[in-house]
């Protein structure tokens, strides 16, 4: 079951749920419409490994936009700080962003519940394509959870990626013991 926009409406009253900024005309029947920040980052290296500290190069988008390029992959950010503490987020692309060849996550769509910072975009598109920092870029869709939660995402010692500031933030693969 996803939440409808009546039901976020009521869970961002309660507090559950946080958007800012927050702009009602992004609020779709059962989605909100997220939007690409100010920074896309790249990695530095051009071979990664999975046990290593891979480094990005942050820079900021232009006034007369970025042109994004196929074979390359980009770190973005989400212009809004969410917060979800009773259901699960999912981030997914809008149409619009799709026919344009972009793709904005690789594997990462879901959040848990406890999720609190902007959303690090993983980019790649099918033809160059020109990007402008607030230009809509994906939309958050909210699922109710069955049962109760032992420990939110935000509560967790290894928690990785809370508290996710305005930029784009590299793998974090290399803390895992393995």
């Amino acid at each position: 079951m996803i939440l409808t926009d009546t039901r976020i409406l009521e869970e961002i009253e309660k507090g559950t749920i946080k958007i800012e900024p927050y702009n009602r005309t992004d609020l779709g029947s059962n989605s909100y419409d997220v939007h690409l920040g100010s920074t896309l980052a790249k990695y530095i290296d051009d071979e990664l490994d999975a046990k290593k500290h891979n480094k990005i190069e942050s820079f900021e988008i232009p006034d007369e936009g970025f042109l994004l390029m196929p074979h390359e992959f980009y770190l973005g950010v989400t212009l809004e700080y969410t917060e979800t503490h009773a259901h699960v987020p999912f981030l997914e692309g809008k149409s619009s962003t799709g026919r344009l060849g972009i793709d904005i996550h690789a594997t990462a769509g879901k959040g848990d519940v406890g999720f609190c910072g902007n959303w690090t975009l993983e980019i790649s598109v099918k033809k160059p394509v020109r990007v402008y920092k607030g230009m809509p870029i994906g939309q958050l869709i909210y699922f109710p959870v069955e049962g109760e939660i032992e420990v939110k995402y935000n509560q967790k010692s290894n928690a990785k990626y809370s508290g996710q500031p305005n930029r784009p933030i590299e793998s974090m693969m290399w803390k895992n013991k393995f």
